[in-house]
């Protein structure tokens, strides 16, 4: 059955520890979105309890961590009762049943949890905080399949092409991504990290053909400036709404089976791959 149009965003936003603070946040997005007509919603990376402060601490044992929340906890489920319809996906740090800390990421909608994912790839500065996920799986949701990642994850192609493979057609990615921490540029539009952000985005979708979701926390924390510029971007590549620096909501009106398939009318690229040529 031919699914209706829908509207898909994705959202650039700051959160922070407190965690009353964050929920009330993340009601007012929601609400926005719901008045936008939206469907699918991607929040940031630590859109519970913020992210780290620092990627180069000094110290391990003084890093300011977010609150290591349960994955079954109060504040998931308070966003299951504000989701109600919609499918929203949000990062936040997930305490496991050892005490190992996850950077974590959660689809949900009223009716419960719909797919979760901890973060593979750690970047350096972070690799001893963090315990890393083991794998990509994709999960279906009332409107498709989709994927997530957690933003690090989306530098190495492998992490979408695994999603991909897995049959997601919109892959969401929740990143707290920060401007560059070694040559910042006088201008966050010039940055190396801003233009990296957008390329990885881009890349990723083109490569595998699907719709793409990037979500960012916007705003400083710590020594962290972060970039903003969420975005939807089609399974072409093509950017098709977006946000830059400050807060906001990139949405889209997408046929996300029309679309793809498309895209793929003529290259395929997941049935043209030879993995015997890749080992």
């Amino acid at each position: 059955m031919t699914r209706p149009p829908l509207r898909i965003a994705a959202a650039a936003a700051h959160f922070t520890r407190d965690l009353a603070f964050d929920l009330d946040r993340i009601g007012v997005i929601v609400a926005h979105a719901r008045d936008a007509g939206v469907d699918v919603l991607a929040l940031p990376d630590g859109a519970l309890g913020g992210y780290v402060t620092d990627l180069r601490p000094d110290d391990l044992d003084e890093v300011d961590l977010p609150p290591a929340l349960e994955p079954n906890g109060e504040a998931v489920r308070s966003v299951i009762d504000l989701a109600a319809d919609m499918v929203v996906c949000l990062g936040y740090c997930e305490r496991g049943p050892g005490g190992e800390l996850y950077n974590a990421a959660v689809a949900l909608c009223g009716d419960g949890i719909l797919g979760r994912h901890r973060k593979v790839h750690q970047p350096v500065g972070v690799a001893k905080l963090f315990t890393p996920g083991c794998g990509f799986t994709a999960f279906d949701t009332p409107v498709g399949r989709m994927g997530m990642l957690i933003d690090h994850d989306k530098t190495f192609p492998e992490s979408a092409r695994a999603l991909a493979l897995d049959g997601a057609t919109t892959i969401a990615c929740l990143s707290a991504w920060p401007t560059s921490l070694t040559n910042r540029a006088p201008r966050m539009a010039q940055d190396r990290q801003a233009r990296l952000f957008d390329l990885y985005d881009q890349s990723r979708a083109a490569e595998n053909q699907v719709l793409w979701l990037s979500a960012n926390q916007s705003g400083r924390s710590g020594n962290l400036h972060f970039l903003g510029r969420a975005k939807v971007v089609g399974p072409g590549g093509e950017i098709l709404a977006r946000t830059w620096s400050k807060g906001g909501l990139a949405v889209a009106e997408v046929d996300p089976d029309a679309m793809v398939d498309a895209a793929r009318s003529v290259l395929h690229h997941l049935d043209e791959r030879r993995p015997s040529a890749y080992s």
